[in-house]
């Protein structure tokens, strides 16, 4: 048996993931796949796809883009998710913001440097044509220390996948301003190059059995209603989400590269672009 640890988000996203744990499709093939929730989100899964303690995530693109160009020793296998991440723009309850506009000088809350939820901060800032130099963060690491943030005043707003937070809504908790959807492909599959070259193989078994999993997914006999009671959601909501997702068995192409290390480069995240071959490994 062949051990490798693997991370992603506790969302919606992922279950394809744990139905096949359960299933036991991996270890039938003598892989004993150890998944992992990171709530933390991309920054703290590059951080252990950097340490060793990750051979594998399921990871945004533009934040493990961001991380190989700044020495990540990981490269992208595929495309998981193809359809773009709805990133909601929240703020407390009690905020006195009421429009998007109002958030232009306002305090960001973010997971970590190097989130998701901070470099959606600065393509939203590119988009509303505001200074990107000028954004002020404050480190809250998970969904619980944003609610503690935008409740108390330390930060003002926050960007996470709209589905995920619609219970925190429809608590009265947040209100959401605005929705910004990635320019890319949200989910890529990343896996470090030692495992890559150690193991090319059992990655591509791993990719395969996601693959066939995902492929029918939506297919699945009451998938809405097994979604909403694993992660807390109501069915409409979930039937809304599955109808705009869209899963990816794909590699990841050079066009989409450049796409995102360009806008990247503009807002000055990136300071340089990195080559395809350095990268990308399709299996």
């Amino acid at each position: 048996m062949k051990t490798l640890n693997i991370v992603g988000v506790p969302e919606h996203f992922n279950l394809p993931w744990h139905l096949c744990i359960e299933n036991r499709e991996f270890a039938d093939l003598g892989i004993d796949l150890q998944w992992t929730d990171v709530p933390e989100g991309t920054g703290k899964m590059c951080q252990l796809l950097r340490e060793g303690q990750a051979d594998i995530a399921v990871i945004l693109t533009e934040g493990i883009i961001k991380d190989i160009v700044a020495g990540n020793p990981s490269k992208i296998v595929q495309v998981y998710v193809a359809s773009p991440l709805i990133w909601g723009i929240h703020v407390g309850a009690a905020s006195a913001y009421q429009k998007l506009s109002d958030l232009k000088n306002a305090k960001v809350a973010i997971s970590r440097l190097g989130s998701g939820s901070q470099l959606m901060a600065y393509v939203n800032a590119h988009e509303q044509g505001w200074n990107t130099t000028q954004l002020q963060f404050k480190i809250v690491n998970t969904l619980d220390g944003a609610i503690a943030s935008l409740t108390t005043g330390t930060a003002d707003y926050f960007m996470w996948e709209r589905f995920m937070t619609q219970p925190i809504v429809d608590q009265g908790i947040f209100r959401r301003l605005a929705d910004c959807p990635t320019p890319w492909p949200c989910f890529v599959i990343a896996v470090r190059n030692e495992v890559l070259e150690q193991q090319p193989e059992v990655i591509a078994q791993i990719l395969n059995t996601i693959n066939k999993t995902t492929s029918q997914f939506k297919k699945i006999p009451n998938i809405a209603q097994t979604l909403a009671e694993r992660y807390s959601q109501k069915t409409h909501d979930i039937q809304v989400w599955l109808s705009l997702t869209e899963w990816s068995q794909n590699s990841f192409n050079a066009d989409m590269l450049n796409k995102v290390q360009n806008q990247l480069l503009e807002l000055a995240i990136i300071d340089k672009k990195s080559t395809f071959a350095e990268m990308v490994q399709a299996l």
